[in-house]
């Protein structure tokens, strides 16, 4: 009995002194596969919606930045959204997909990534605008989901 209660004793110290598992911990695939369904989502929306669909995926707070083709320095939310609402009315539909995309998680709530976006973009008169987007930068999970924090994109020239 002495020596099974010495046992019991030794197991539970054991397990009491072993640390518990990080709840924490990184999981990749997880957040690899999250903010891959957030940019299928972005995508989509933009196509349903325009332009203006954007805002859904950016960051509101003030540590938000994007460095747009043909920029030389980075613009606020406010700045970003105000050339959306200017350029959204004059596109009658607009595509995006990814041809390249890698995801680099930091932690279960921060991520960088990088790659290239094709899209074609039809104007009010009907012609269609081809564009090859490089564009990297670092998306954040919020309480209501993953939201691109800051950021660059630049246009490529097809050969």
């Amino acid at each position: 009995m002495i020596r099974q209660f010495i046992c019991f004793a030794l197991l539970f110290s054991f397990i009491a002194c072993t640390p518990p598992k990080d709840s924490n911990e990184l999981d990749k695939e997880a957040v690899i596969e999250e903010v891959k369904q957030m940019f299928d989502n972005y995508h989509s929306d933009i196509k349903e919606g325009g332009l203006t669909a954007e805002f859904k995926y950016l960051d509101q707070s003030d540590d938000f930045f994007w460095v747009p083709p043909g920029f030389n320095s980075a613009l606020t939310y406010d700045s970003v959204k105000t050339i959306l609402e200017q350029n959204a009315s004059s596109f009658n539909d607009v595509e995006f997909h990814w041809e390249a995309l890698q995801i680099f998680p930091l932690t279960n709530e921060i991520a960088n990534y990088s790659g290239i976006v094709n899209g074609i973009l039809t104007d009010t008169s009907g012609a269609k605008n081809t564009v090859s987007i490089i564009e990297s930068g670092t998306i954040i999970k919020r309480h209501n989901g993953w939201k691109l924090l800051n950021g660059q994109s630049a246009s490529l020239v097809k050969e």
